[in-house]
């Protein structure tokens, strides 16, 4: 079967990567680095999750 309707996770990863990477330097740019900070872990952690997939692909 053909595998159209079946979901991504990677790409629903990969769209939550770059909300998180905007919002950070979004934070950064108004001096809020703390904030920045844990934004920019939170990517690091999605990031990861998008390389285990593409490893178990």
């Amino acid at each position: 079967m053909i595998s159209l309707f079946k979901p991504n996770p990677a790409k629903r990863l990969r769209k939550r990567l770059a909300v998180l990477q905007k919002e950070a330097m979004e934070l950064q740019r108004n001096g809020d680095i703390k904030g920045y900070a844990i934004k920019t872990e939170q990517a690091k952690e999605v990031e990861e999750k998008i390389l285990a997939l593409k490893g178990n692909s």
